[in-house]
This record gives structure tokens, C-alpha cells and sequence, in this order.
């Protein structure tokens, strides 16, 4: 079984340590984890990593966010995988920080880049899990606050975090979607 685990951010050092970017974290926890290396390929770093008998081809878009589904529709493609063994891995300003949410399928919420992969995609029917960043901004502040970096206490917090999301993708490859949900609590 092979499977595309896509984290969503901002090439550059200037997004590094960003709230944008906790997708690109969270794939990085995985491959440093299960023994993996990044390496610079057609649209974007790829490394590929065994879990429990399952091939995972991790990504991190160079496209920028609102064109990663350029970056998503030719790995799935090039790889043969189905939409369905795909998950993508993202920021959500509307969980609270450190909140996780795995879903089947569902709107965009107003994130580009999952905008653009459903653009590109045709159908909002993939699986995606969305890691918490909080709202703690004021209004008309949302792009700095998006693109800010972490604060002391949110790094404090941040290794716990992405433990829980490489366990969640590891859960999702291992037991499928909806029991993965399940056990994730949903």
C-alpha cells in the first residue's frame, strides 16, 4: 500500500518557525522519525518512508501555498495513488492551538492551499488532517498572525504536538480513514 502524506507550508527560511508551516513540521517529525531524507524533486522536497509494511511518500510543495495542489495532483499521478491514500497536513486558525482534526472530506475553510488542491483536484473529497494554530490575533491581523512566528510558550508545546500528528498519520495509514478517526477522536 502506498500513500502520499503532504504537508502544506512556504518554501524559504523566512516561513521557517512559521504558523503556516506546522504542515511542513509535521511531515518533518514523520520522515526524521521513521528513518527518512528529504530530497529536492519535481515540485517540491520528497522522501519516501516505510510504516508497518505501507510506503509513505512524503511532501513538502515548493509551489508556494495557494499552488499546492500543482505540487498534490502530480505525485499523486506520477505515483499512482488514489486520492483517497493521499492526506494532506495543514494549519487551521480555527482550532484552537494544538487542536487536531482529521476529516474525510470538506470545504477549504478559507485556506489557500487546500483552495487550490480542490481547485485542481476537482472534489473536496480527500482526507486532510488540520493542526491547530489558534486565533489570538486582532482584527485585520490574521496574515501576520498566520504567518508569524511561534511564540516561547507555543515552541514549549510544539514537540507534543507534532508527536500527535505523526501518530495520527501512522494510525490513518495503518487502520484507514474512519477508524482512524475514530480513534483520533474525529
Amino acid at each position: 500500500m502506498k500513500y502520499l502524506i503532504t504537508g502544506l507550508g512556504n518554501m524559504g527560511y523566512e516561513y521557517d518557525g512559521t504558523r503556516h508551516n506546522i504542515g511542513f513540521e509535521a511531515v518533518d517529525h514523520l520522515c526524521k522519525e521513521l528513518g527518512g531524507d528529504w530530497k529536492g524533486n519535481t515540485h517540491g522536497d520528497l522522501a519516501e518512508v516505510k510504516f508497518k509494511g505501507r510506503t509513505l511518500i512524503l511532501l513538502k510543495p515548493n509551489t508556494y501555498m495557494n499552488l499546492s495542489g500543482k505540487a498534490v495532483r502530480y505525485w499523486l499521478q506520477k505515483e499512482k495513488i488514489a486520492v483517497e491514500n493521499s492526506l494532506m497536513v495543514l494549519d487551521d486558525l480555527n482550532l484552537e492551538f494544538g487542536k487536531q482534526r482529521l476529516r474525510a472530506k470538506g470545504s477549504d475553510g478559507g485556506h489557500n492551499g487546500l483552495k487550490n488542491i480542490q481547485e485542481l483536484l476537482a472534489t473536496d473529497n480527500y482526507p486532510r488532517l488540520r493542526i491547530g494554530i489558534g486565533s489570538s490575533f486582532s482584527k485585520g491581523k490574521q496574515v501576520n498572525f498566520v504567518l508569524g512566528k511561534w511564540t516561547e510558550d507555543e515552541k514549549a508545546e510544539l514537540s507534543r504536538i507534532l508527536e500527535k500528528s505523526a501518530e495520527v498519520i501512522k494510525t490513518f495509514v495503518t487502520i484507514g480513514l474512519e477508524k482512524a478517526m475514530n480513534a483520533t477522536g474525529k
